[in-house]
């Protein structure tokens, strides 16, 4: 019998891990060439990972919830019956997977010119799973596991496990607690004073870096105002009504303006080059937009968007949304950003001090449109008001040049047709 170690491939855009979301297949079950038998989650996005030879699964290689390098043993499977995916090596006599190349879906391991570099298969290596304890049946792979159990007093040799070849899983014990709570004898429960650790992994974790890194190396300073919006939701139905095909949200709008603010203020479409001691002032404009989804918050990338017309900067908005909710985004899709566009009014709050999205130097943040009392031209009356911040770079330029982009947006906000005017 053949064995074939599937290591977890390289994701790109210089990620080194992903944790184990779900597996699609077990110990056991038959696999082909290209199906799908896990999705992990990276830092940037959830993958669904294609295995690039057929056999039967043996060994996987870490429970949901574990956390994988870049190279380590992702799926073991045995290649009986799958003869036809390999072929015999005539100069050192033995086998190698041909697979169809796409080991990963976007970073696949297809032929550079017509030409396919040949190498020894390596030993097959199968993953050690620790042996279970001397007083438990099931196996407890993760540490949090057991010490999740230990915590809330549940015996583990109780627990029907449901985890591949037996392992007891973080909800079989939680699903163990639920139904101790539930039952009528009195529960001893532990010192509630405790606090409960959760790891920070994943998307959270990539969160957590890149805004710790942000506030430690970036010298930010936030400025704001207030801007009468009413002229630009006018705007809005009148575009939309002569471009009926495609739905311009308001967010593109102030995409829209933002670009044209970039044009005219190009300090703020930069980065800093620390070690360097330079800035990088880029020629494009790749605008990220802040989405809220199901993973927590992420920054889709529209590249080049000032070669966009506004109704095409709509529909690229649009569609990195609905990717962003479903989680079907590409690691490409969240990188390569120089500018951030935050809404945060979707979630009631009038303002806020954005933290820039690292390495990028600056970001505005749009509140909520709400009616407010407002002079125009020296009679009180009812206006639609949101809130503008910007934070920005310090080092990429001073507050004259800062306050005159958010100008120009505020600007842009009151009279849409001022900004027609100058592009």
């Amino acid at each position: 019998m053949t064995e074939q170690v599937f290591r977890l491939p390289d994701l790109g855009e210089g990620l080194t891990e992903a944790e184990v979301v779900s597996w699609r297949v077990a110990v056991g079950d038959t696999v082909t060439v290209d199906q799908v038998v896990v999705e992990v989650e990276t830092a940037k996005a959830a993958v669904e990972v294609p295995i690039p030879f057929a056999g039967t699964v043996l060994t996987l290689h870490g429970e949901s919830g574990a956390v994988l390098e870049v190279g380590k043993p992702l799926i073991t499977v045995s290649a009986e019956g799958a003869h036809e995916t390999y072929r015999t090596e005539e100069r050192a006599g033995t086998k190698e997977p041909e697979g169809s190349g796409n080991v990963l879906i976007g970073y696949g391991t297809k032929e550079d010119n017509g030409s396919r570099r040949r190498r020894r298969r390596q030993p097959a290596l199968v993953a050690a799973v620790p042996a279970p304890e001397p007083a438990l049946a099931p196996r407890v792979i993760n540490p949090l596991v057991r010490g999740l159990a230990k915590q809330h007093d549940i015996d583990l040799t109780a627990i029907t496990p449901s985890g591949p070849a037996g392992i007891v899983l973080r909800k079989d014990v939680e699903a163990a607690i639920a139904a101790a709570s539930n039952a009528p004898a009195a529960v001893t429960l532990p010192d509630a004073g405790g606090p409960e650790r959760i790891p920070l992994r994943g998307l959270r974790r990539a969160v957590a870096d890149k805004l710790s890194r942000s506030r430690t190396e970036i010298p930010d300073a936030t400025t704001w105002v207030d801007a009468d919006a009413t002229a630009l939701l006018e705007a809005k139905k009148a575009v939309q009504a002569a471009c009926p095909e495609q739905k311009i949200s308001l967010l593109a709008l102030f995409g829209r303006i933002c670009v044209a603010g970039l044009k005219r203020y190009p300090e703020l479409n930069s980065s800093v080059d620390g070690p360097a001691r330079e800035i990088l002032r880029w020629p494009h404009i790749n605008l990220g937009f802040a989405a809220q989804t199901d993973r927590g918050l992420v920054v889709p990338v529209v590249r080049n968007a000032d070669r966009l017309s506004t109704a095409e900067l709509a529909a690229a908005m649009a569609a990195l949304t609905e990717r962003a909710r479903t989680g079907t985004l590409e690691p490409a899709d969240l990188t390569g950003g120089t500018f951030t566009l935050n809404n945060y009014g979707v979630f009631g709050v009038d303002g806020s001090t954005p933290i820039i999205n690292h390495p990028e130097a600056a970001m505005l943040g749009i509140g909520r449109i709400i009616d407010r009392p407002w002079a125009v031209d020296g009679q009180l009356a009812v206006r639609k008001i949101t809130q503008l911040s910007f934070t920005f770079d310090h080092r990429v330029c001073d507050g004259g040049v800062a306050g005159g982009f958010l100008r120009f947006v505020a600007d842009a906000v009151e009279s849409p047709l001022g900004l027609l005017a100058r592009l």
